[in-house]
């Protein structure tokens, strides 16, 4: 082919004169230049109309069809294509195009193509071609700032926005509103101050985009009055300024005033448009303002918006919110034309509202319609799927999120890992998050949480490492993951570095990470140190003192238990379940029966007996109080019973020495098809024991492991050892804790010794001893229960001997303990300890006892006496 000849030129030249064609013009003229064959001319005006009529495919086939090369302004054409078609498939070809023709240098190609891969939601591509553009113009900076505040990834946005500064880049009014996007995502208030100061200084305040962007800005980062200054500071108002301070007063509870800014739009001659009325109606249904909210409605009628989809799901949202729930749902279901915000909208608010079924029936609904989901839609039907533990579905969920190209989106993202972690699919949950690059705190602690909730807590402090590494700075949202994870490990020291991270956060002044730091302590030991951060808190809600009255109770600190559960009554604060369920134990504990039915009382008249976990903690405590009556009352009354409902009406006549009865219920409990655990056995083998019966002893413990495949536990081998040793079968006893297949504990050693002074078996006694102290040197009980055998036996050397050990050893006997509650304040006595107020009038009255006791005619019992005393002083 010949390039165009001059005088072809010269030709077209004259024509000029009768008829100019600007396009046909430039054509010409470049050809003219480079040389270019009419061949080639007429391939890139044939895809230049091709992308003109909206025809791709038929345009790349044209361009594949050639081997020449076509010129820019052509590719920039097929890439702006691609861009308005969201074809990312086909833009990824023309990318290849473009750098095999070596044309990646040209700028303005480079940042169409950036702006194609944002468009597509392909940040990985848009930044990795990003970062190959040598001399970065503006424009190139605004489409991956756009991209990365589009996807809410907004730690990054402002990373490259400081980088873009320090390479000399002067932002335009294009860029503030991204980064202001990003301030605003983040609460960054320092840095929204920054570029506000930077807007000003560019004279960029009056803008229209920009000023609405300040005011959303600061509206989110809970500082009204400057969002108002700078609305009131705009020289020009349109429909957009108004949009955004009214939205900013909704968005912060300021209704009425929302209400009265639209008032005063309308009077200053701004039209509302859709997106406005879809602003304001949400004042509305905050304030359940329906007769506000219909004459808003009437107004979009007039101006022909009541077909409007944004007006239509702020409607459902009012209707939603005001309680016409009804309503809300023939509006969506009666709506002319199914859109993806309105059918987003309706899930969201059927999630929101733990309708999950509904939920995943209004998403089958909507890909039945062929509405394409959202971000919104896809972060609200995947908790639904967590919640229902619907992995299945979410897997389906998770194939569309890659066809519609949402999967490096941060919130689908953490939406995605959430409900793979919920449903115990950890695996698919980390592919999720290492398929994301570009995360944001968020996504991260999505990930931690997923780890820590499925006790893979390990990975969680690794997670919790990178995320510093990687510059990242975890919230208090990664602290409430962390912390747990390190109660569950029992790591104390993990959990003081994690403790000095919060304190140098100042997090350690929220509620909920204190909470959670005082559970860590309690959970790793340290009650002393839980008590400090407990104290040190500036604020403690029922949650906190909730923690401490567990972990009180859990560490035999009944009586402060009790104190603080008395001072979250008086501090005006409401006990909850939790609450309740925490302090029954320590009645029980106490055998504070009065205090036990004063709670029993708050539940009734507060409505928590239909709990399980506290009508459980009720038959535990009756039981143990010696009210064994009014627990079988309390079991009899349950609509629902679970595993611990059965093992602690079990439990409590077991120790009353009801063993008939127990084993009843046993019977009844497989009846109704509840399966037993380890702790119903334990249950049966301490009835069993108190009862003396042997046999069914020996019958129960072949049984949990033949029939119910419960591999016995230390509780289980230590209960038989007390089963056999009450009756008297010592060396069956010995024989079985030598065959037993894992190494006896102490407690199984202790309950043989303590039948071995049942039974005054001393030389038994000695070779079980030598096994104790062996495993428990510092446990003074197990001395005194020797030296009390060798007392009963007359061998006071011996007893001196093992009194001389102690001694050398520092051990002392725990003086013996006991506590009375007389008008709501707890009394405690020691042995020996005249400390009480009212002490001399407490041991006057003890001596009466004693003469009143001796004239009855009591004889001691001095069987167990630790010294060689005489008659009198024995007794």
């Amino acid at each position: 082919m010949l390039p165009i000849h001059v005088n072809t030129i010269s030709l077209f030249v004259k024509s000029l004169r009768f008829n100019f064609n600007p396009s046909l013009t430039f054509h010409i003229l470049r050809a003219a230049s480079n040389q270019i064959t009419l061949k080639e001319l007429k391939i890139d005006g044939e895809i230049n109309r091709l992308c003109t009529q909206g025809q791709l495919i038929e345009a790349l086939d044209t361009l594949k069809a050639t081997n020449t090369q076509v010129e820019i302004h052509t590719y920039v054409s097929l890439v702006q294509l691609c861009t308005d078609k969201r074809a990312l498939s086909a833009g990824k070809f023309l990318h290849t195009h473009v750098f095999s023709n070596g044309l990646q240098s040209d700028i303005f190609l480079s940042t169409k193509l950036v702006n194609m891969y944002v468009t597509c939601n392909s940040m990985v591509d848009a930044r990795l071609l990003f970062d190959k553009i040598p001399n970065r113009n503006v424009f190139c900076w605004n489409a991956i700032l756009r991209g990365y505040a589009k996807n809410g990834i907004f730690d990054e946005t402002l990373r490259l926005y400081h980088q873009m500064i320090k390479d000399g880049i002067k932002p335009d009014r294009f860029t503030f509103p991204y980064v202001l996007k990003a301030c605003s995502g983040l609460l960054a208030l320092e840095d929204g101050l920054e570029v506000h100061d930077l807007v000003i200084s560019f004279g960029l305040e009056s803008d229209i985009v920009v000023g609405s962007a300040l005011i959303d800005m600061y509206a989110n980062c809970g500082c009204l009055e400057d969002a108002r200054q700078v609305f009131e500071k705009m020289p020009e108002r349109d429909i957009i300024s108004w949009s955004a301070m009214i939205g900013a007063t909704v968005q912060n509870w300021q209704c009425d005033e929302a209400l009265k800014l639209f008032q005063d739009m309308v009077w200053s001659g701004v039209k509302p448009d859709p997106v406005m009325i879809s602003t304001v109606l949400p004042a509305c249904a905050r304030l359940a303002a329906l007769y506000q909210g219909m004459e808003i409605h009437e107004h979009k009628s007039r101006n022909g918006f009541q077909h409007d989809i944004y007006v239509r799901n702020a409607l459902i949202e009012i209707n939603t919110k005001s309680g016409s729930t009804e309503d809300a749902r023939h509006m969506f279901d009666t709506r002319p034309k199914s859109g993806v915000v309105s059918s987003s909208s309706i899930i969201a608010e059927h999630s929101q509202n733990a309708y999950y079924d509904k939920t995943l029936k209004i998403s089958q609904q909507m890909k039945l319609a062929d509405v394409r989901p959202n971000s919104v839609t896809f972060a609200s039907v995947l908790p639904a799927c967590a919640r229902l533990a619907c992995v299945r579905h979410g897997k389906e969920i998770h194939n569309y999120v890659i066809k519609t190209g949402l999967e490096s989106n941060v919130f689908v993202g953490s939406a995605l890992i959430d409900m793979y972690s919920k449903c115990g699919s950890l695996d698919f949950g980390r592919r999720v998050f290492d398929g994301i690059l570009c995360r944001d705190v968020v996504l991260w602690n999505s990930m931690i949480a997923g780890y820590a909730q499925n006790d893979h807590c390990i990975e969680a402090f690794n997670l919790f490492r990178q995320i510093q590494q990687a510059g990242m700075k975890p919230n208090s949202v990664t602290l409430l993951s962390i912390v747990p994870a390190c109660a569950r490990l029992a790591n104390l020291q993990q959990g003081k570095e994690i403790h000095t991270y919060i304190v140098k956060g100042a997090f350690d002044s929220e509620v909920a990470v204190g909470s959670a730091m005082v559970d860590m302590y309690v959970k790793c030991g340290t009650i002393n140190i839980a008590q400090m951060v407990f104290d040190r808190m500036p604020h403690k809600d029922v949650a906190s003192c909730n923690a401490m009255i567990s972990s009180y109770v859990q560490n035999g600190y009944s009586n402060e238990a009790f104190q603080l559960f008395r001072k979250i009554q008086q501090g005006g604060m409401k006990p909850d379940s939790v609450t309740l369920s925490s302090i029954l134990p320590a009645c029980a504990d106490f055998a504070n029966l009065q205090l036990g039915k004063e709670i029993h009382n708050y539940i009734i008249r507060n409505g928590f007996d239909t709990d399980i976990s506290i009508r459980n903690a009720l038959i535990h405590m009756y039981a143990k109080c010696g009210s064994i009556e009014v627990a079988h009352y309390v079991f009899d009354r349950m609509c629902e019973r679970d595993v611990v409902s059965w093992n602690a009406i079990i439990a409590g006549y077991g120790l009353h020495g009801d063993c008939d009865i127990a084993l009843q219920l046993f019977q009844q409990m497989k009846n109704t098809g509840i399966q037993p655990d380890y702790i119903t056995f334990v249950a049966l083998l301490s009835a069993c024991s108190h009862a003396g019966l042997v046999d069914k002893g020996w019958q129960y413990f072949d049984l949990m492991s033949r029939d119910y495949e419960i591999i016995p536990r230390m509780e289980h081998y230590a209960c038989m050892v007390n089963l056999l040793g009450r009756a008297g079968l010592l060396d069956e006893a010995r024989d079985f804790i030598e065959k037993m297949p894992i190494k006896p504990a102490a407690d199984v050693w202790g309950s043989l010794l303590g039948a071995c002074r049942i039974h005054c078996n001393v030389k038994l006694a000695e070779t079980v001893a030598k096994h104790l102290l062996e495993l428990k040197p510092d446990n003074a009980g197990y001395y005194v229960l020797l030296s009390n055998i060798y007392a009963t036996e007359g061998r006071w050397a011996d007893v001196e001997r093992v009194r001389t050990l102690m001694k050398a050893r520092g051990l002392q006997k725990q003086p013996g303990c006991s506590w009375i509650e007389v008008g709501n304040s707890i009394h405690e006595f020691v042995v020996g300890d005249k400390s009480h107020p009212q002490s001399e009038k407490i041991y006057a009255t003890l001596a009466n006892l004693a003469g009143q006791i001796k004239e009855a005619g009591y004889v001691p019992d001095t069987t167990f006496v630790l010294h060689d005393a005489g008659e009198v002083d024995s007794k």
